[in-house]
This record gives C-alpha cells, sequence and structure tokens, in this order.
C-alpha cells in the first residue's frame, strides 16, 4: 500500500518540477558591451521569420533548420492588419498564433526579439497598418493624432495579452521588444515614441525595450535613455561608434537588420547578394562581438494582396512580389541555399569549444504536375452583383473595401473624342468602352491618360482598378487610399454618374461558372477559371503562370498570391501541406488574358525572369 501512495506522489513531484522548469524566469540586461542574460554575456544570432509569410505547419521545420545553421534567436514581426482585419475583430489563430509561433520557438530552444510595431514596413501591405484606418479621411499615422493612437493603443492592448506573458522575465523566451520601426526615416517626434513605450508599458511588455534606425537616421528615431539599435551597418567600429553616439558611450551592440539578400518588386530584376562576400561580413561581425539578426532568414511568401509598395518623390511607385524569398539562406520553400551551408560554417567557427551544431534536416520532396485542365470560366462582367451608384466615383475605403478591384462604370451620354484622365489613380487599371478593353493605365509607369474616341451616344466606359499593393514605407505612407480617389475627365470636363461594382475577392464563392470551353469568353473580358486535379501523393510545387496575364490564384480555397506576366517571379509556391491526396480545385484570375484550358506546375521555381512590357 505503501509503494501505491508513493507513487502518485513522485509523479506529482516530477510534473511539478516539470512545469517549473518550463516556467524559468531569466534576467535579460544591458552591459556595458554585451547583452546580459542571467549575468553572463549573450551574443544574439538572430535570423527574422515571420509567421504570416510561412504556413503554420512548416513552423517548427523552418526553426529546426534555423538551429541547424547555428542561430539562437528569431527576429519576427506583428503585422497588426493581420491580426485585426475588421475594426474591434481580432484574429490570433491560425497563421497569426505570434503566441503559438514564440512557444514553438522555445521549444526548439531558440530566444526571439519581437517587433510588434504597428509599423514594420516588411514589403508588407500598407507598412502593417490596417486599411480600415484610411476610412478617416483625415486620420495620420505615426503620429499624436488621438484617433490613430486610439486604434493603436486598442491593438497593442489585445496582443500584449498573447505576448506579455511570454516575456523572458515571465518565463518565457521573447528577450526584448522593439517600440516603432525605423521611425527616423519618417520622423522625429520624440513625444510621439514615448507615447509608443508607455503604450507598450501599458500592455504589460515590461521587458527590454529597444529602436532600430538606419545609420543617418538614428538620431531622429531614437528614444533616449532606450538601446539603439542599427539597420543596414556592417562595419564592426562604425556600429560601436554609432551606438556609442547615442547611448551614453556604451553598448550592447545590435545590428537589428542586417541584409543577406534582398526583395523583388515586379518588372524589375530579381535581387540578392554575393554568398561568400555575406559570409565574410557575418565572420567579420561575430568576431568582434556584435549581436546581428539577418533580414531575412527565411523569407516564406506574402500571400493573398498583403504585398506592399515603395514610392518617392524621386522614385515612381513599385509594388513588390507574392514572392519573399529575399535570396535568404533559406529559400521560399524553406530549403537551404549555398548561402545556408557558408553561414553554417562561420557561426560554427564561433562555438564554445566541444559544441557542435546539429545536423541540417533533409530538404522537402517536390512534384511536378502536368496539364491541369481548366474546364470552367466565370467571366467577371457577367458576375457584377449589386452596384454602388453615386454621382462621384468612390475609393475602395468609402466603399468600405479593402483590397481587390472595383469596377467604374458610366454612361457618356454624347459621342465623345478627347483625353480621358484619372486623377490619382490607384493603382492600375484597364480601361473598357462598351466592353471592348481599349487601354492599360500603370501607376508604376506614371499612367493616368489616354485619348478615346466614342462614336456613338450612350457609350459605356468601364474602368477596372486594382489595389495593387498600398505603400509601406517613406512619406507617402500616410497617401495611401486606393481606386479611383479623386476624379475622371474627359476633355477637361468631370464624368458623372457613376455605377460601382465591388470585387474584394476575399474568396471566389457565389460566381457563376459556365460550363463550357473557357476559350469562348469574351475577347479581352477578365475571367476566373476553374479546374481539378487528383494526386496520389504530394510535395512542394510550382504553378507555371507564363501564358497568363495578371491576377492571382486560389487552390483548395487558399489565396496563393499574385502573379505578372513581367515578372520576375513567374510561378506560385504551393506548399505540399496544401494539397490534397485525391481531389484538389484550382482558381485562377486573368485580368488581362483568356481562353486558358491548361495549367502545370513545376518541380522549381522561377524567381528571375523578366519580360519586357
Amino acid at each position: 500500500m505503501k509503494k501505491l501512495t508513493f507513487l502518485p506522489l513522485l509523479l506529482a513531484v516530477l510534473f511539478i518540477n516539470v512545469c517549473s522548469a518550463q516556467k524559468t524566469k531569466h534576467t535579460f540586461t544591458l552591459g556595458d558591451s554585451a547583452f546580459l542574460l542571467d549575468g553572463k554575456p549573450l551574443q544574439i544570432i538572430s535570423g527574422e521569420m515571420h509567421c504570416t509569410r510561412i504556413p503554420r505547419a512548416y513552423w517548427r521545420a523552418r526553426m529546426k533548420m534555423a538551429k541547424a545553421m547555428g542561430l539562437n534567436t528569431i527576429g519576427t514581426y506583428v503585422f497588426w492588419n493581420a491580426q485585426e482585419p475588421e475594426p474591434g475583430k481580432f484574429d490570433f489563430s491560425g497563421n497569426n498564433d505570434i503566441a503559438e509561433f514564440i512557444r514553438i520557438a522555445k521549444e526548439e530552444g531558440l530566444w526571439v526579439v519581437l517587433r510588434p510595431s504597428p509599423y514594420v514596413c516588411a514589403e508588407w501591405e500598407f507598412g502593417g497598418y490596417p486599411w480600415w484606418l484610411l476610412k478617416d479621411k483625415n486620420m495620420k499615422v505615426r503620429s499624436q493624432d488621438p484617433n490613430f493612437l486610439k486604434a493603436y493603443r486598442e491593438y497593442i492592448m489585445q496582443l500584449g495579452k498573447q505576448i506579455a506573458p511570454l516575456l523572458v522575465a515571465h518565463g518565457g523566451n521573447v528577450l526584448m521588444v522593439q517600440i516603432e520601426n525605423e521611425y527616423g526615416s519618417y520622423s522625429n517626434d520624440k513625444v510621439y515614441l514615448d507615447i509608443n513605450r508607455k503604450i507598450f508599458r501599458e500592455a504589460g511588455l515590461d521587458g527590454l525595450l529597444f529602436t532600430c534606425d538606419g545609420p543617418e537616421e538614428m538620431h531622429d528615431g531614437y528614444l533616449p535613455g532606450y538601446l539603439p539599435a542599427v539597420n543596414g551597418l556592417d562595419d564592426p567600429k562604425q556600429v560601436k561608434e554609432l551606438i556609442n553616439k547615442y547611448h551614453d558611450g556604451k553598448g550592447p551592440y545590435y545590428i537589428s537588420e542586417w541584409y543577406p539578400g534582398w526583395f523583388d518588386s515586379w518588372g524589375k530584376e530579381h535581387q540578392g547578394s554575393v554568398a561568400d562576400s555575406d559570409a565574410k561580413k557575418l565572420d567579420e561581425v561575430l568576431s568582434a562581438g556584435l549581436s546581428i539578426n539577418m533580414y531575412m532568414f527565411h523569407g516564406g511568401t506574402t500571400r493573398g494582396f498583403m504585398n506592399g509598395a515603395n514610392m518617392s518623390s524621386h522614385d515612381p511607385y513599385s509594388p513588390q512580389t507574392s514572392s519573399y524569398d529575399y535570396d535568404a539562406p533559406l529559400n521560399e520553400s524553406g530549403n537551404p541555399t549555398a548561402k545556408f551551408y557558408k553561414f553554417r560554417a562561420v557561426i560554427e567557427k564561433h562555438l564554445p569549444a566541444g559544441e557542435h551544431l546539429p545536423p541540417v534536416p533533409d530538404t522537402a520532396k517536390t512534384i511536378a504536375i502536368k496539364n491541369i485542365d481548366l474546364k470552367e470560366s466565370a467571366p467577371l462582367f457577367a458576375n457584377l452583383g449589386s452596384p454602388v451608384i453615386e454621382q462621384h466615383p468612390m475609393s475602395f475605403e468609402d466603399l468600405n473595401q479593402g483590397y481587390g478591384f472595383v469596377l467604374y462604370t458610366t454612361t457618356l451620354k454624347n459621342a465623345a473624342k478627347g483625353l480621358l484622365k484619372i486623377k490619382e489613380l490607384r493603382d492600375y487599371a484597364t480601361v473598357y468602352l462598351n466592353g471592348k478593353r481599349i487601354s492599360i493605365l500603370d501607376r508604376r509607369l506614371k499612367q493616368d491618360s489616354l485619348q478615346i474616341e466614342a462614336d456613338k451616344p450612350n457609350s459605356v466606359l468601364g474602368i477596372l482598378v486594382e489595389n495593387n499593393g498600398r505603400i509601406n514605407y517613406g512619406p507617402y505612407l500616410t497617401d495611401n487610399r486606393q481606386g479611383i480617389t479623386d476624379k475622371v475627365t474627359l476633355d477637361g470636363a468631370e464624368l458623372t454618374g457613376w455605377i460601382m461594382f465591388k470585387f474584394p475577392f476575399s474568396n471566389l464563392s457565389g460566381l457563376k461558372f459556365n460550363t463550357v470551353n473557357p476559350a469562348a469568353t469574351a475577347p479581352n473580358g477578365p475571367a476566373v477559371y476553374k479546374g481539378t486535379f487528383k494526386l496520389t501523393a504530394t510535395g512542394d510545387t510550382y504553378l507555371d503562370m507564363h501564358g497568363f496575364g495578371k491576377g492571382f490564384v486560389f487552390l483548395n480555397g487558399r489565396n496563393l498570391g499574385k502573379y505578372w506576366y513581367i515578372g520576375p517571379q513567374q510561378t506560385l509556391y504551393i506548399p505540399a501541406g496544401w494539397l490534397n491526396k485525391g481531389k484538389n480545385e484550382i482558381e485562377i484570375f486573368d485580368e488581362l488574358n483568356n481562353g486558358h484550358q491548361h495549367i502545370s506546375a513545376l518541380d522549381h521555381p522561377v524567381l528571375n525572369e523578366v519580360v519586357k512590357e
């Protein structure tokens, strides 16, 4: 009997000890030259990954790869517009479950540097801000605007509930938290920066806070009394001098964004970096004792309509691709590159004596899929839905729509001839006269007008406008409304009497498909093409978009992202976990090309093919 009584007691003690070990609290502080974890120096060797860009089922696999390359920390943004898609409706589930992402990192032996600032940049739509902020025409983000701060505070309060218990001081693995993000590249309001700090503290983020900026912008972006980290500078001597200047003559020294790669933009050459040069620089930084976060270690994919865009006073609007491969050490599909192995060799040199890195996990299986038949089509103009009628064209935001497309139509009562001009077009338009496409207007190319000639009275003008990605960086961040945001004139006279049809394409339910040969689709008509295919085995694959024009793809109900014939991205990555053994359904929207009957998938990506327009 005594033995039977003792066993449950022993199990209870073991359970308590395990739980206690899992909740071990640490101290993480700033030394004069290094970070101190429980009083001992910690050199952060970090790589950036974003949970929203990686299928949830693959989070752990990507982290095992991070450990195998030698990383001890994951850096990650949190995207406000993913976590609060509608005002007051928060989503911390699925791919937005940042708390679970952090917990998995802990289980894999990784620390986390968290960057939850409502502004992230990150080549992400509107820099992470939710589109619905723009419904208030007068609201100014990244400012002391009370309406902005109210929405900001409510979001951080909710986020704090998710992440505050995961801070290192509470037994978690979050070492420190960044407030704002490269603010010096935008403005210099120290009062606003301190409001950020106060909101974070109110949300329970009571650990170490830091800011990050480029070297030229640090003066404007740092918050006195808090650690300034630097982006884009990797000369150890210069890094130390810069941080000393703004941090009372001492460190620690943290390169918060080091770029072993770069992002791609539509119509421009594929970007990247030289692995040997990057490895040499990494060795120099680690040898100097600096901490570093490589942006990106693994980029993943910007799914749906979440790509951002760049624009400045001297550079035209430039939207980014769905692929966020970034030429990173771990490629878009999570497989190690030559850069990965060169970085692994460098990091292994800096391990304490007797320590070794774990073996590199196996790479993912890839498959090709041939000749998927597209047997149904849904012409867009046959699926118009209920209209919104106003005298003047309305922006996406005034139509209560964040993403996708809007068709603007009006009737030209008299025969007309002259210059049609769309003032402040955002961002891409196909123009129709009596159902026939007559032009394409592209904000990238500063196109907003064309000559038209309507021979007959009562001709119908149609303008299909696409949100190609809101600006995510720079001074134009606050000027981000979409659609026709001003007016349309013909030969100088404003056109009125607009009938507008909304196509948010959050899903494709409700479309009416023709079960006929898709080649019968009317010329110049945008349409969704649908097909099914069966698989006996799954694997990573890459949808081959050659021959298609511009649009997006749904697979088994998931939006895979955008494609555009101009490249450089010519494939869309499909993770094995999103394919079914058995039946699969594919739906492809194309606004430019017609008559699609087949599509295939390759066993490799094509990310470096630009087509001249």
